[in-house]
């Protein structure tokens, strides 16, 4: 009888959403991110320090986010072994590879020290986000949302923690604030060194080669909505304040528009998964693709003071649909959740950057507002692509209907 008991009980857990383990795993996230938010503050000082071009200078983060390219390989482990461990010492890595930075007398070694850190990186945003998913049960769109809030908090807070830190420490100190990062990785090991990585009843992971031949149809769309989402977001969290000052705007005006901004979207984050949760992920993000360039239409045609209730908007239905489509992936592949959220990522990167230098060649060559004007367009044409997602892939229980 007790036997009979706990089976029936364990489906059950697996679909309750684990409120506290999924807020350790956003804390985490916020923590790591907040480390690798040091380095765009600290490039000026390193021009000037180490006589860098600013073509080495923006290198620098080509190799921090040049090793996302390994998400793939990463999460294919992750579906076959256990790496909570790279959970769990992520903050401390980071805290070491990103702290090191202020006292590195070396371009090499700079360089060396941000691969390690993107490498790191890498391996977080492969088996974490498939954690807390899990943890989520069939709140897979609220759990997303949270662990994109983590996210937004970390790259808010670390410009903050390191331009403080230089100014009351100096630059030769910044590896005090490592301390935190062994703080937290010691917080998460306590709370995470029993949390299962796989659940007892999931499916054995697919071959990789069988797991393409099934992903190809998915990948159409995915790829689609990716694309024409890469060229609005490059415009909005990449080049808006450039825009805004072109327009005549004062640049402390500027810089508080992308706070403005970013600061919506991660409500749109959490609005946005939590709503897929119940009414699908392709009508929410159908409404995105739809409302987002009306309103960045009306943000461009609108002036003064008028622009920041449009950025707010545009916030909230932009950055909305990161969390939707990270849960769309996830579920779709259940016996290759973490190699499916890896290909998901490593595309993201790869787009996002192309779609950041044809964006920047458009605004070069025409300027900034037909750049938007383009931008605002491309959403549009990711719509028909919505329809190609497969149906039926991922188990019934624990999805939301597409």
């Amino acid at each position: 009888m007790q036997l009979e008991t706990d089976a029936k009980a364990r489906p059950a857990k697996a679909e309750a959403f684990d409120t506290g383990q999924v807020l350790t795993i956003v804390g985490a996230h916020a923590v790591h991110d907040t480390y690798t938010g040091f380095l765009p503050p600290l490039l000026p000082l390193f021009i000037q320090n180490l006589a860098l071009s600013r073509t080495e200078a923006g290198l620098l983060t080509v190799f921090n986010q040049g090793p996302s390219l390994l998400q793939p390989l990463i999460g294919h482990l992750a579906d076959r072994a256990s790496l909570r461990t790279l959970v769990i010492l992520a903050p401390a890595i980071g805290g070491v590879t990103m702290g090191m930075l202020g006292v590195t007398s070396s371009y090499a070694l700079l360089a060396l020290l941000l691969v390690l850190s993107g490498i790191n990186s890498a391996a977080l945003h492969s088996v974490a986000p498939v954690m807390a998913g899990r943890l989520s049960g069939r709140s897979l769109g609220r759990g997303m949302g949270l662990w994109m809030l983590g996210g937004e908090l970390g790259r808010a807070l670390g410009p903050i923690v390191i331009v403080s830190a230089v100014e009351i420490l100096g630059l030769s100190h910044t590896p005090w604030l490592m301390v935190g990062g062994f703080l937290a990785s010691a917080l998460l090991y306590v709370r995470l060194r029993d949390v299962p990585v796989h659940v007892a009843h999931s499916v054995e992971p697919l071959p990789w080669r069988q797991f393409l031949s099934i992903m190809g149809p998915f990948l159409v769309p995915l790829i689609a909505i990716i694309t024409v989402r890469a060229f609005m977001i490059s415009s909005l969290t990449t080049y808006l304040p450039v825009f805004l000052t072109e327009e005549g705007s004062e640049l402390w005006l500027a810089g508080a528009s992308l706070t403005l901004l970013e600061g919506a979207g991660v409500a749109g984050a959490l609005l946005g998964g939590s709503l897929s949760d119940r009414f699908g992920r392709r009508a929410v993000m159908g409404v995105a693709l739809l409302v987002t360039p009306i309103l960045m239409f009306l943000f461009l045609f609108a002036d003064g003071w008028l622009r920041i209730p449009l950025l707010l908007a545009l916030g909230l239905t932009a950055l909305s649909v990161i969390p939707v489509l990270m849960a769309l992936v996830q579920e779709s592949f259940p016996e290759n959740r973490a190699l499916a959220n890896g290909v998901y990522m490593a595309l993201s990167f790869l787009i996002r950057s192309a779609a950041v230098l044809v964006v920047g060649a458009i605004g070069d060559t025409w300027g900034m507002r037909p750049a938007f004007a383009v931008s605002a367009i491309a959403p549009l044409l990711g719509l028909p692509f919505l329809w190609l997602f497969p149906k039926g892939r991922g188990s019934s229980a624990g999805r939301a209907p597409v």
